[in-house]
C-alpha cells in the first residue's frame, strides 16, 4: 500500500504553530515511509476564506522548505486540490447516499430550526441538534417538494442505537455511542455547498489518503467520518490524532501566550530550520541525547510509535535556544545576508529602508563574529551593532565609572586606554588581550577596570559586542575621536580640564 497523507488547511487565517506542526508531521511520516505528502485547500467556508491566506500558506511553507508532492500549485493525478473547484463531485456523492437510503432530503427552514432551539432552551432541555423530522418522509413526498423547487438540504442518517468503533494509531481503540453524535448532520447545504464533513471524507477517499494525521481536537468528528465512510461502503483511512500544543498554563496555545503565527516568528528573525527542529519535537521523540536535527534526519527518524499521548508545551525560551544554536552554526557571510534585511528595515545605514554603501556592507559582514555568540533572533542584530554605523551619544559620566572607582580615576583609566587604540586597531584578539593585560599589570589596575571606560567611549554602552573586534572595524581614527569626546565630557563633569594623566 502506498502511504499517502495530507495537510488540508482552511484558508481562513494565517499559518500558525499548530497547523505547521500538523503539516510537518504529515510530511515527515510520508517521507519516512517513501510515500506522498499532499496539500488540499478546504475552502468551503466562502465567507472567511481569502486569497491572502492562501498566499500566506504558500509563502510560509516555501520559507520553511517543506514541499508537497501534489497540490493546487503543483498539480497531480487527483486534481483539482481546491474544494471550491470540486462542488459537482460532492453533490453527486450526496445524491448517491440519498439513493442508497443512507441520507435524506430535509426541507426544514432555518426559522423552524431556530424555533426548536429556542423552545428547548426555554424548557431547559438537554436535547441538541436536529429533531429528525424529515428522516422518514416518504420518497414520493420528497420528490414532489424537490420538483416544486422547495429549498432543502441533504442530511446523513446516523444509525440509531449503535456504537461506532475505530482504532487510532496513537490513542488505541475508540468507542463512541451514536447518540452522542450530532443528530443527522447536514452534508449538503441549501445553496449546494458541501459541509466540511462531506467534502473531507469524499476527498480523502478519492485522493487515496491512507493515513489521516490531525490534532486531537478533531477527535469528536472522527466517529461521524467513520459512519460516512461506512455509508459509502468505503474503508476508512488509518487515523492518528496528534497531541495538542499547549501554552505554559496548560491551555491550548493561542495569541495570549505570545507569537503563534509564522509571520510573527519571521518578523522576529527566527530561522526556519530552528523553528522546524523545535516544532518537530513537540509531542514526538527521536533519539536520546540529541537536540539538533536537519529536516532529512527528522524524516529518517520519524515514526508514529514515537509520538506522545500527552499534550506538548510550547516553550518560547526553548525556541530561543534553538534559534541561537542555528545562528551560531551559520557562516559569517550567510548570517550577514540573513540579517541584512532586518538592518535595512531598522534604519541601521542612515534611515529605514536605506541600503548600505559598499563599505557599510563590508563592515556589517565583518561584525558577524562579534554578535554570533550573543544573538538569539536576527531582529536583535541591528540594535547590537548600531554603534558601528552611527556615532553614539556620549554616555552619562556614571556609565564610565568601574566599580569602586571615582570619576578622577576613571578619567585616568580612559587616558591609559586611549593610548592603546593605535595598536588595538591592528592586532588580533589574542595579541590585543596580551597587550592590554600587560598595560594593566604595569599600571597595577584590574583588566576590567581598564577596559570599562574605553568600551563605553567606543560603543556608548557598558555591555556591547567584543571590544577588540569593534575597535578593528571602526579603526583607530574613529575610536580616538570618540574617546576624545568622552574624555572632554568627563573632564567637564569633574569640574577641571587638567587632571593627572598618570595612575
Amino acid at each position: 500500500m502506498e502511504i499517502r497523507d495530507r495537510y488540508a488547511p482552511s484558508p481562513t487565517g494565517l499559518q500558525h504553530i499548530g497547523g505547521v506542526r500538523t503539516a510537518l508531521f504529515n510530511y515527515l511520516f510520508a517521507r519516512s515511509q517513501g510515500g506522498k505528502f499532499i496539500l488540499r485547500l478546504e475552502d468551503t467556508d466562502r465567507t472567511r476564506s481569502d486569497a491572502a491566506f492562501v498566499h500566506n500558506l504558500y509563502e510560509t511553507f516555501a520559507w520553511l522548505g517543506i514541499p508537497w508532492d501534489e497540490g493546487p500549485d503543483v498539480g497531480g493525478p487527483c486534481a483539482p486540490y481546491v474544494q471550491s473547484e470540486r462542488f459537482g463531485i460532492y453533490r453527486e456523492h450526496a445524491r448517491r447516499l440519498v439513493e442508497a437510503g443512507k441520507a435524506y432530503y430535509c426541507f426544514c427552514s432555518p426559522e423552524r430550526l431556530e424555533k426548536i432551539r429556542e423552545e428547548r432552551e426555554a424548557a431547559h432541555s438537554g436535547e441538541t441538534g436536529y429533531d429528525r423530522r424529515c428522516r422518514d418522509s416518504p420518497p414520493v413526498e420528497a420528490a414532489g417538494r424537490l420538483r416544486a423547487g422547495e429549498a432543502h438540504t441533504i442530511r446523513l442518517k446516523i444509525p440509531l442505537g449503535e456504537t461506532t468503533r475505530f482504532r487510532d494509531r496513537l490513542l488505541g481503540e475508540i468507542e463512541w455511542k451514536n447518540e452522542d453524535i450530532n443528530p443527522d448532520p447536514v452534508l449538503l447545504k441549501s445553496d449546494g455547498f458541501p459541509t466540511y464533513h462531506l467534502a473531507n471524507v469524499v476527498d480523502d477517499h478519492l485522493m487515496g489518503i491512507s493515513h489521516v494525521l490531525r490534532a486531537q481536537d478533531w477527535l469528536p468528528s472522527t466517529p461521524l467520518h467513520v459512519i460516512l465512510y461506512g455509508s459509502f461502503g468505503w474503508s476508512p483511512p488509518e487515523f492518528c490524532h496528534l497531541p495538542m500544543v499547549m501554552g505554559a498554563d496548560g491551555k491550548k496555545l493561542s495569541k495570549r501566550h505570545g507569537a503563534t503565527s509564522m509571520d510573527e516568528f519571521r518578523r522576529q528573525g527566527c530561522l526556519p530550520e530552528a523553528l522546524l527542529n523545535y516544532v518537530a519535537l513537540l509531542g514526538c521523540s527521536y533519539e536520546e541525547g540529541k537536540d539538533l536535527y536537519t529536516l532529512k534526519e527528522l524524516s529518517e527518524r520519524f515514526a508514529l510509535e514515537k509520538l506522545n499521548k500527552a499534550p506538548a508545551v510550547f516553550d518560547y525560551k526553548k525556541l530561543e535556544w534553538y534559534n541561537g544554536q542555528y545562528i551560531r552554526m551559520k557562516a559569517d557571510a550567510e548570517l550577514a545576508a540573513l540579517a541584512l534585511p532586518f538592518a535595512v528595515e531598522a534604519g541601521l545605514f542612515g534611515g529605514p529602508g536605506k541600503e548600505p554603501a559598499p563599505a557599510e556592507a563590508a563592515a556589517f559582514a565583518a561584525a558577524m563574529p562579534l554578535i554570533k555568540e550573543r544573538a538569539v533572533f536576527l531582529r536583535e542584530i541591528p540594535e547590537k551593532l548600531d554603534y558601528l554605523f552611527a556615532e553614539p551619544a556620549v554616555a552619562a559620566a556614571a556609565e564610565f565609572i568601574p566599580k569602586k572607582a571615582d570619576l578622577a580615576r576613571t578619567i585616568s583609566l580612559l587616558r591609559l586606554g586611549r593610548d592603546l587604540l593605535g595598536d588595538l586597531a591592528v592586532l588580533d584578539d589574542a595579541a590585543a588581550e596580551a597587550l592590554v593585560k600587560a598595560k594593566a599589570e604595569a599600571a597595577a589596575v584590574k583588566l576590567g577596570d581598564l577596559l570599562m571606560p574605553l568600551r563605553v567611549a567606543v560603543t556608548g554602552k557598558r555591555v556591547s559586542p567584543p571590544l577588540f573586534g569593534s575597535i578593528r572595524i571602526l579603526g583607530a581614527e574613529t575610536c580616538l575621536a570618540r574617546t576624545g569626546r568622552a574624555l572632554e565630557a568627563l573632564e567637564t563633569a569633574a569640574g577641571t580640564d587638567a587632571l593627572p594623566g598618570a595612575l
